[in-house]
């Protein structure tokens, strides 16, 4: 038996240990009530270490999604829209430093007390004060008005306030820390019935819900590996499993394969900055003498074949992507570039001053070869194939990329100094472009991992931060993108090479019904639940 035999044998043993473990472990589907669903869920919505608290990131923060047990003051309507939930209108003044919100007066927790506007105030205040990704920096003060009045003060002006609105799950003023993650209290459709940590967790219907009665009583909620996300469909354990990017190209019996777009934008981060010797606040270094070469910037994002990627790495269940919000209000269609182009990409390495002179293949300038490393996390099996082949891509460029497989806390440590693999799907123009490449000190912290700065670009961005008029914002974040020939887009600095819009995908078993979705949101799979229904059904 030759090694590579060897290795697919030991995976397959693996993928069968997990299943086994879900199917008798508690976690299977065997159970015939068709109210009871079964999901498996995927990376992006993963097992919460800190429990099921949106004070430490449930729901909220690094990835949005619904939190099941909480509501949220606002939530997004099949359009897209964003339109009250808990809340029920806001106002914001005209300096853009108080939003003040109304909220209903209907609404009882899941331990029968009485939900009003000090529970509101005590959540973001809370908030505010946690550590996690979830950034409430700008958030100065809330304080409950009345009962049913909420008044958030701003540190400055924010048009993208109403995302933070819109993605953290209120908790009752009489939360405790130490317990609630495992015991959470919350006005949502649903409540926590147990949790076995490592494998599932049950959630029963809410009695105290406000909305309509949701036709699934019950939600189990796998975390299983994602090598097992094809098999525990094929073994019919789940209502849903996410599908991995090695079985785009598969079908099991019984499933419907769902595509939802998500504008989950993949792509490489290049060190923007010379290397100086200069080191952040970590130690880590900074800068790269390769990729801070514009050309070298440029030649990647002309040269490179989008549309080939989104074949070879996601079997066509993606579309090339340029800007990393090519699908968002706030794109910029001028910020593209007409990619594909090998020889436009190697006449501008060669006004760059960039040639192959000893014949190996690889471009110099100044002695020093174009080559750098590459960071991906392993894990990620698309994240892994897109570095491949981006490599394979600029290798016909005369461009040298390094494949470096790596844990994320070593990423984060390369980051200033090498290329990465990244995504980003969020649909706040404040976490998708303020946080992405206004100018920063190196802080360690992963949003703008190159350190991109742009003088005229951070002041567009800065405007649309400040702005009352959501259009008007939408507007100045797009001209960001492509400023006095410079911004953050390919056709301006192109401090990033994006290259695919990665949908997310879903085996659904042919009898659920999952309503209609707001596009761009894919990731939040159960985003409107409470609307689903299993047909054929007698219940």
């Amino acid at each position: 038996m030759d090694k590579k035999t060897i290795i697919i044998a030991a995976v397959a043993i693996l993928v069968i240990a997990g299943i086994a473990v879900f199917a008798f472990g508690g976690g299977g589907s065997s159970d015939s009530d068709p109210t009871h669903l079964t999901v498996a869920t995927h990376s992006n919505m993963a097992e919460p270490e800190a429990g099921f608290n949106p004070l430490t990131g449930w729901g909220c923060g690094h990835m949005n999604y619904n939190p099941l047990v909480q509501s949220c003051l606002f939530k997004t309507d099949k359009n897209g829209d964003i339109v009250p939930d808990l809340a029920t209108n806001y106002s914001i003044s005209a300096d853009g430093l108080k939003w003040t919100v109304k909220v209903r007066d209907d609404v009882k927790f899941s331990d029968n007390s009485t939900f009003d506007a000090k529970d509101v105030a005590f959540t973001f205040n809370t908030a505010k004060d946690t550590e996690t990704d979830l950034d409430l920096t700008n958030l100065k003060k809330v304080t409950a008005k009345d009962d049913k009045t909420v008044v958030f003060e701003l540190e400055e002006p924010r048009s993208t306030f109403i995302y933070d609105l819109r993605y953290v799950g209120i908790v009752p003023e009489e939360y405790d820390n130490a317990t609630y993650g495992e015991h959470p209290i919350g006005t949502g459709p649903y409540v926590l019935d147990h949790w076995d940590k490592g494998q599932q967790a049950i959630f029963k219907a809410n009695d105290n819900w406000y909305g309509d009665k949701p036709y699934f009583t019950q939600i189990t909620m796998l975390f299983p590996e994602e090598a097992t996300w094809l098999e525990l469909a094929k073994s019919g354990q789940v209502d849903i499993a996410p599908v991995a990017t090695s079985a785009l190209n598969e079908s099991v019996d019984g499933y419907n394969f769902v595509e939802k777009s998500a504008g989950r934008a993949q792509g490489i981060s290049l060190p923007y900055l010379e290397d100086t010797g200069k080191t952040s606040p970590a130690g880590a270094k900074i800068g790269n003498n390769v990729t801070a070469d514009k050309s070298i910037r440029e030649a990647l994002n002309i040269g490179v074949n989008r549309d080939k990627i989104c074949e070879e790495v996601f079997s066509g269940h993606a579309s090339p992507e340029y800007t990393s919000v090519d699908t968002r209000s706030f794109a910029n269609p001028n910020a593209k570039v007409k990619d594909g182009d090998v020889a436009k990409a190697k006449q501008i390495l060669k006004e760059g001053g960039w040639e192959d002179t000893d014949g190996d293949g690889i471009v110099e300038k100044d002695g020093v070869k174009a080559s750098f490393d590459l960071y991906y996390p392993p894990d990620y099996l698309d994240r892994q194939s897109l570095a491949t082949v981006f490599a394979e891509q600029a290798k016909d460029l005369g461009i040298q990329v390094n494949l470096q497989g790596a844990d994320w806390d070593t990423i984060y440590a390369n980051m200033y100094s090498s290329a990465s693999v990244m995504q980003q799907t969020s649909p706040d123009p404040y976490k998708s472009i303020y946080q992405q490449y206004h100018s920063k000190e190196a802080d360690d912290f992963y949003m703008n991992p190159n350190l991109y700065n742009n003088t005229a670009s951070d002041m567009l961005m800065e405007q649309a931060m400040h702005s009352n008029d959501f259009k008007l914002a939408d507007s100045l974040w797009a001209q960001s993108a492509l400023v006095n020939g410079g911004g953050w887009g390919p056709a301006g600095d192109a401090p990033w090479v994006w290259l695919a819009n990665y949908n997310y995908n879903y085996f659904v078993k042919e009898d659920i019904d999952m309503g209609d979705q707001p596009d761009g949101l894919g990731n939040d799979f159960l985003i409107n639940v409470v609307d689903w229904t299993r047909t054929n059904s007698t219940a």
